[in-house]
């Protein structure tokens, strides 16, 4: 029979043994749920302005397959569509958005002042983290029977005119500036300004939500002498066949800026920080940019642009920089008593 310090130290080793097999099966274990975790389908949701439905349909996709490529995760993005401001009040009300894609930068501001959104923000992302532009289009009548070729054209009596409505649609907000910009750029006054919106104003009889809205009050209940839109809108209803008549790109015209941003307080509380920048980063990207392009938005990387060729027309900018930015921009023209409540007022 072995004696007791022969044993002893065999079974000591098979102990050691096993601990360190329990241990290492431990952090098999540990590293397998590390793994799980990872894999773990995620979620995120996209806030977005309505004209963008079209392209995001397209891009989502291709992100997906690409985040699943490099990380072996399932990603799910939800989408709500909807006017610009609109969009902008649900989210600071409480639409859990993970990222937004909003018309204007005031929008994204505001949602920053609500404290969802840090400081900062418009570094985080290439180009000002404005990832598509557009201008104002004029929809027309088939052959443009009330020859609306110009801003001035607008100014008359038997045009009807059709627009959003500025207080729900970022989209309006840049007609306004673009209808606003047609007389200061130009060598007109502000005082020039407000007399030529207003007696624009005096021709719409209808303010739709938003711009998708607004196009189907003009193309499709044939509301309307001219249609106020996105350039995007414009291309998209001829591409889908709703409306075959070239459409009229005044010019000077405003350059519109749609910016990107994650909303930092909703990605931290539900732990999609790591996916949501990456598909705000991914808008960037030589496919997403060129469907972009393929949906109507002017591109603003180089692959983008050199991708759009000529399919765009030229046109002479002014931006919302040439009126002193968005927050001045904001308060002084949209803001509760300002030009536009002051134009409106009077014309209703």
């Amino acid at each position: 029979m072995a004696s007791l310090s022969t044993l002893l130290p065999r079974r000591l080793g098979a102990g050691l043994a096993l601990t360190a097999l329990a241990a290492s099966s431990g952090s098999v274990l540990l590293a397998a749920q590390a793994q799980a975790q990872a894999n773990k389908q995620q979620q995120i949701l996209l806030v977005s302005y309505a004209v963008t439905k079209a392209a995001y349909d397209k891009i989502i996709p291709l992100f997906q397959a690409d985040w699943k490529k490099k990380t072996g995760q399932t990603v799910v993005i939800k989408t709500s569509y909807g006017g610009s401001g609109s969009q902008t009040r649900a989210v600071i009300d409480g639409l859990e958005a993970d990222v937004v894609g909003l018309a204007m930068a005031a929008d994204v501001t505001k949602i920053e002042k609500a404290g969802l959104i840090q400081p900062g923000w418009a570094e985080e992302l290439p180009n000002d983290s404005v990832a598509t532009n557009s201008t104002v289009a004029f929809f027309v009548r088939p052959g443009n029977p009330k020859k609306i070729n110009s801003w001035k054209d607008l100014d008359n009596k038997d045009v009807d005119v059709v627009t959003a409505n500025p207080k729900t649609s970022g989209g309006a907000r840049w007609n306004f500036l673009g209808l606003w910009g047609s007389v200061t750029e130009t060598g007109g006054s502000e005082a020039d300004a407000r007399k030529y919106i207003a007696s624009v104003l005096r021709n719409v009889d209808v303010l739709p939500k938003d711009a998708r809205e607004a196009t189907d009050t003009f193309v499709k209940r044939r509301k309307g002498d001219v249609l106020l839109n996105w350039e995007t809108e414009a291309i998209l209803a001829k591409k889908n066949g709703e409306w075959t008549v070239p459409y009229k790109l005044p010019s000077p015209n405003v350059l519109t800026e749609m910016p990107i941003a994650v909303v930092d307080k909703n990605v931290d509380k539900r732990g999609t920080r790591k996916v949501s920048e990456a598909f705000a980063r991914f808008l960037f990207s030589p496919a997403a940019q060129r469907a972009f392009v393929d949906n109507g938005f002017r591109p603003v990387t180089p692959e983008g642009k050199k991708y759009a060729g000529t399919r765009f027309q030229q046109v002479k900018f002014y931006r919302v920089g040439d009126f002193g930015g968005w927050p001045g921009v904001d308060r002084k023209f949209f803001g509760k008593g300002g030009v536009w409540d002051q134009i409106f007022s009077k014309n209703r």
